[in-house]
């Protein structure tokens, strides 16, 4: 089973922000596998002796503070009990922060004055969690889906049990005292009072959030909870079976595959706006260029590669210097221009280098031609 620590993108701009003489980003592929833990262990530690050579020419007390700081994850045999399928470590002599990621990332050594924060995009960018309200007249449960983790029914108070109870009745056939909500009339009226009272209980969990909520239910109840619901981010796509014949981990794989299909459209959509874009001279797949947008806040949008570690430096201007080789006096150029886009309120999306336009390292949108 994986565990993964899904950054926020407070979390993110945190360590964008973090500038100072010795950050090192590490990045590994790892294993939920506990018995296979050892090897993921040792690959650390040779990352993290990459990275101590790459600082022997800085203060040795912060070299020596960073490299307890990674030995000390090393021998952590609780944090190893529990893996994902890569792993991230940030540090510099002041702490650490690691994330265990679902994605399946690159091994990967970066030392400079800033950390490496690719890897972290591409988590964020694609869509890791759900909801999915298992919705009938006879019953309601919400399952949470979090990528390969098992499904979790979520208990939520008001949330009624059935269309029957929610309308206080033995059955949603009685007549109403005045005779008027009787037949198919009363029992669609008590339907939508049900998905009322359904949405209003989900208003305490999903205020403010932005994870999507997959429907799985059938008609009527389909059609009229989403005449009735106030949720932004309930999805077009539902999962078209009764929820009631559906285990809680039947409900995760049909809501992983509305997820995957949801960023598929995403990426055709932002694909179809950049040729638009381009045309009026308002986007750009050259480094240099977007370095100079993003400095600048030009940036709407930014599909980066978050494989592309290009080393080099961009000034305050957004001039672009590219460097022979990595180094700890240079970064990774897209990374840095990912982190310029944040600040200003860019959208950044870390994906393949083939779902970028022309497969370059990057592409951005931007608010205005340069």
């Amino acid at each position: 089973m994986l565990h993964v620590d899904i950054p926020t993108r407070g979390e993110i701009e945190a360590l964008m922000l973090n500038h100072g003489p010795a950050r090192v980003s590490l990045v590994l592929p790892t294993t939920p596998l506990t018995q296979e833990a050892q090897a993921d262990r040792i690959a650390l530690k040779n990352l993290a002796g990459e990275a101590i050579e790459q600082l022997a020419a800085h203060d040795k007390r912060e070299v020596l503070a960073i490299e307890e700081l990674l030995h000390d994850l090393i021998d952590d045999d609780d944090f190893w009990e529990v893996q994902a399928n890569s792993l991230a470590v940030f540090v510099s002599p002041e702490g650490l922060r690691s994330f265990r990621l679902p994605n399946h990332l690159k091994p990967a050594v970066e030392v400079s004055d800033r950390f490496h924060i690719q890897p972290l995009l591409r988590t964020v960018t694609v869509p890791q969690s759900a909801y999915v309200l298992a919705l009938t007249q006879n019953s309601v449960r919400l399952v949470g889906v979090s990528s390969d983790l098992p499904a979790v029914e979520l208990s939520l108070n008001g949330m009624p049990k059935d269309v029957s109870s929610s309308a206080g009745k033995a059955s949603i056939k009685d007549r109403s005292p005045s005779g008027r909500l009787q037949g198919s009339e009363g029992m669609k009226v008590h339907q939508a009072q049900y998905a009322r009272k359904i949405d209003n209980a989900l208003r305490a969990l999903l205020t403010g959030r932005e994870t999507p909520l997959i429907l799985a239910a059938t008609e009527p109840m389909l059609s009229i909870y989403r005449e009735i619901q106030s949720y932004p981010h309930l999805t077009r796509a539902a999962i078209p079976h009764n929820p009631e014949t559906q285990s809680d981990d039947d409900l995760a794989a049909s809501a992983r595959a509305i997820l995957d299909e949801l960023f598929r459209d995403e990426l055709a959509d932002i694909q179809s706006l950049y040729t638009l874009r381009a045309s009026q001279d308002r986007a750009t797949s050259d480094v240099a260029k977007a370095a100079r947008a993003a400095t600048y806040g030009a940036v709407q949008l930014l599909l980066i590669d978050i494989d592309d570690v290009t080393p080099g430096t961009i000034d305050d201007e957004g001039a672009v210097t590219f460097a022979g080789s990595p180094s700890a006096k240079s970064y990774g150029i897209i990374d840095e221009v990912a982190s310029r886009a944040l600040v200003t309120g860019a959208k950044v999306m870390g994906v393949r280098k083939g779902d970028i336009p022309g497969e370059a390292s990057l592409a951005a949108i931007l608010r205005y031609p340069l």
